[in-house]
């Protein structure tokens, strides 16, 4: 008999993974079995070996007829269809879109990777003191985007919170405690933050 159970391989220190576990959160779903993955763990080399990773990383959702839906971004298109997440205005959906493209192609590559660097110990060798300081102006520049667009908004795209919000929430809110940023000058983006975690049904990294 087929399994019904829609399965994410999810790393819990990775802020890809949180974006799909705080989506879940919201939407109240917990008909998602979780399968932590974390690295040097016995289960992610499992999810490799079982080749439950497609890209080689995670996050991956296996949905219930045994489809592997990888990239944290396309997972939550898949996850957040019909929510309110979602916006049904054509150009607030593509607006929606392009924070999206924006959060992989320039915000992740920066901010994600200096926290990577400075808490995951087999990255150790590459958190040299030349690239950290390129990765923090850098960082700092993506940040002070966000902060000029929010200074006079509550969310990213339209009225309300969308997928734009929560796949830049997941890096962005651990940019100080995590990658060494400082938020402080940020009054619209630190704003955006609380408004993110007061969300009904939030869940933390």
């Amino acid at each position: 008999m087929k399994d019904q159970t829609m399965k994410l391989y999810s790393m819990p220190s990775s802020g890809n993974s949180y974006k799909v576990r705080l989506l879940l959160g919201l939407l109240g779903r917990e008909d998602v079995e979780r399968i932590d993955v974390e690295y040097g763990s016995a289960t992610l080399e499992r999810a490799h070996a079982d080749g439950r990773l497609p890209f080689g990383k995670t996050p991956v959702l296996e949905l219930d007829d045994g489809i592997l839906l990888p990239e944290s971004n396309a997972i939550l298109s898949y996850l957040g269809q019909g929510s309110p997440f979602v916006p049904t205005d054509p150009v607030v959906h593509a607006q929606m879109l392009s924070w999206m493209f924006w959060e992989q192609n320039q915000h992740e590559g920066v901010i994600a990777v200096r926290a990577a660097l400075l808490n995951y110990p087999h990255r150790k060798a590459q958190a040299t003191p030349e690239r950290l300081a390129e990765l923090l102006v850098s960082g700092t520049g993506l940040l002070q985007i966000m902060d000029d667009h929010l200074s006079a908004r509550d969310w990213l795209v339209g009225n309300a919170p969308s997928l734009a919000d929560l796949c830049l929430y997941a890096y962005t809110h651990t940019a100080e405690s995590r990658g060494g940023f400082d938020l402080t000058p940020f009054a619209g983006l630190r704003g955006w933050i609380a408004r993110v975690a007061a969300l009904p049904g939030y869940v933390g990294l």
